[in-house]
């Protein structure tokens, strides 16, 4: 498109298509549609898909190598949580002789002793399965972060069509005051219009020039937006078809992701856990010890065999239980409403789905058409002097108005079923997940 180079507003227009240029330049977003190898020849960039897109993005995760040490942790915490207590060596020496009070080894006692704390109610497995339910809650967070980056990937893919398809309503508009630009200046010239109306017109296609630069600009970003999801560059190109395609309205939405569900699942048994070691806590542990005495005077040896339990006479844990009882109950309730309000949510996505995929259709053939043909039939009067200049810009703006809440429908379409998408966990199979708990 050719920048108007006279008048004020030709200016204007001009400072406005440099001004964006540098905008462009300075964020690192100026990628064309081709590309060039080595040897200078242009190459044609990739056109890519949702799939595509989505797979690109998965396959490059930056969370992944954490959620591989999270994983080598959890799998630690169960071997550290299957060990057992260490015993204990101890040495004591007693009748030790007050100063000068004589032989310093006559009547001295020695005992080695070797101690061993016994656990009992079964602490060491319910220690184990506490881990292996903490393990499984960092895994189950990690699969809820993963899916939440896929839908921020697909709102990006929906949100950089539509600004491909402002940028082409932008295009049209410029191309459309750039044709009547000239008309009007024809016009002028011939002395039937007035010289405000070429001014005007003018200033209209300065503004449609600004109105080009800046969604060029918006289409850019919302491109490279998308790639920094997996490569950091924009090299590719998106296929308008797949804007103006809402089958997926016409698909029966299956049910709330279990993914989700799964974190308060693992919440469930980690508390449950919880109040199995509380319960083998409740339990005292004995601690038994056998050991040698010996007896300097007389040199003999004696067999020292002990043992201790603590009474529970105070501290019976029976709080600490209770707490983790109280605990996996809440997860249990959490879970059912959480199952409840992602079913509405469904339900209620669906229903939108359907809603803005017949809107789009009815604006495609019914309101378009005919607002193209409002603007034909006002730019042939104009022609024949039947038509004001009003009127024409009027007939215009129409069109485009029209275009434009087409693009806004589009849009919303495919960002209500990325969020479908998401509560339904249509896209765990990337990611090797399952969607049940």
């Amino acid at each position: 498109m050719k920048t108007p180079n006279t008048g004020v507003a030709g200016s204007c227009a001009r400072a406005a298509a440099v001004s964006a240029l540098a905008l462009s330049l300075a964020a690192l977003l100026s990628h064309p549609t081709l590309a060039q190898d080595p040897t200078g020849a242009a190459v044609l960039i990739p056109t890519i898909s949702l799939e595509q897109a989505l797979a690109r993005a998965s396959a490059v995760d930056p969370a992944l190598p954490g959620l591989d040490a999270r994983t080598r942790a959890g799998d630690a915490a169960v071997r550290q949580a299957d060990v057992r207590p260490n015993p204990t060596l101890g040495l004591m020496i007693e009748n030790l002789p007050t100063l000068g009070g004589g032989d310093i080894l006559g009547r001295t006692e020695t005992t080695l002793s070797y101690e061993q704390r016994i656990e009992r109610g079964g602490d060491r497995p319910a220690r184990v399965d506490l881990a292996r339910g903490e393990s499984a809650l960092v895994q189950a967070e990690a699969a809820i972060r993963r899916l939440d980056r896929l839908e921020q990937v697909q709102r990006a893919w929906a949100e950089a069509l539509g600004a491909q398809a402002d940028l082409e309503i932008a295009r049209e508009r410029l191309a459309l005051a750039e044709r009547f630009q000239s008309e009007v200046q024809r016009r002028v010239d011939m002395a039937r219009d007035p010289l405000f109306a070429g001014a005007r017109a003018e200033a209209e296609l300065a503004q449609a020039q600004i109105d080009y630069d800046q969604a060029e600009i918006q289409a850019r970003l919302a491109r490279a937006t998308l790639g920094r999801f997996w490569t950091g560059t924009s090299d590719f190109s998106l296929n308008s078809a797949d804007f103006e395609d809402t089958s997926a309205a016409r698909d029966v939405a299956g049910e709330a992701s279990g993914i989700d569900l799964a974190v308060l699942a693992a919440q469930r048994d980690v508390a449950q856990a919880r109040g199995r070691v509380e319960q083998a806590r409740a339990t005292p542990d004995a601690t038994v010890s056998v050991g040698v005495r010996h007896f300097w005077e007389g040199q003999d040896l004696g067999l020292v065999v002990g043992g201790s339990i603590p009474l529970g006479r105070y501290d019976r844990n029976e709080a600490a239980i209770d707490r983790a009882r109280f605990d996996g109950l809440a997860a249990q309730a959490d879970m059912v409403a959480l199952r409840e309000e992602r079913e509405r949510e469904i339900a209620r996505l669906q229903v939108l789905l359907a809603s803005r995929a017949m809107e789009a259709r009815r604006i495609t053939s019914e309101t378009l058409p005919q607002a193209d043909r409002a603007v034909v039939l006002v730019r042939e009067g104009f022609a024949r002097g039947g038509f004001t200049y009003n009127d024409v810009i009027s007939a215009q703006n129409a069109l485009l108005t029209t275009k434009a809440r087409h693009v806004a429908v589009l849009k919303q379409f495919h960002l209500d079923r990325a969020r479908l998408d998401r509560l339904t966990g249509a896209h765990a199979g990337l990611l090797g997940l399952e969607t049940r708990p």
